[in-house]
């Protein structure tokens, strides 16, 4: 994903930890059993995540609801790199791979995951490229964290935690995949950096 204002250098002790380990797991497999209840059952659906931790957290999510339903959920990824609206202002990167699962998403109910919810900008830009992609017949929202600031109307169907935070705060997710721990670590801009993942 492009550099956001919600991340800080992954490894950085920087700031409180405001979800463990242990809270993240709990989260995600809340956020499974919700999609379940919601779509009565795992069929049709289809886990889409943001690249980078939004991937990671969608294979999460999928294994959690493999335990629970014994099935295995279609999950794929969706870069939004050339959807988002400020290209221009952000730093240029790599477009990470957009990997659907093979039966596609036509007429599925399409589950984007995310780490964190911010201004929304990035989900907006993701229901653009799905819109690209194929004509699902819903698509829903899921996201570890919630931190409100929405500058766009946008909300999350399923969240792991709502976090209050100032817009001078940043807030870092870190996951084992992609940074060694798992943590949610909230600091004031002052004492992180930013990153681009």
């Amino acid at each position: 994903m492009s550099t956001r204002p919600d991340r800080t250098t992954p490894g950085a002790s920087a700031g409180r930890v405001v979800l463990s380990e242990n809270e993240i797991r709990r989260a995600l497999r809340r956020i499974a059993h919700e999609l379940l209840e919601r779509n009565k059952g795992a069929e049709d659906l289809v886990l889409l995540g943001i690249p980078r931790r939004g991937a990671t957290l969608a294979a999460r999510l999928a294994e959690a609801i493999a335990e629970v339903e014994g099935v295995h959920v279609p999950t794929g990824s969706l870069d939004v790199t050339m959807y988002r609206d400020d290209l221009r202002l952000q730093p240029i990167r790599a477009a990470a791979p957009t990997q659907i699962p093979p039966a596609g998403i036509d007429d599925a109910v399409v589950v984007l995951v995310d780490d964190v919810l911010f201004h929304g900008r990035t989900v907006r830009a993701a229901l653009d490229a799905i819109g690209d992609l194929g004509r699902p017949r819903a698509v829903r929202l899921a996201v570890l964290i919630d931190r409100g600031h929405r500058e766009l109307p946008i909300r999350a169907d399923h969240v792991g935690k709502n976090l209050p935070t100032a817009l001078s705060e940043r807030v870092q997710v870190s996951l084992v995949e992609d940074d060694g721990v798992d943590e949610v670590r909230i600091a004031d801009a002052a004492d992180a950096s930013e990153v681009t993942p």
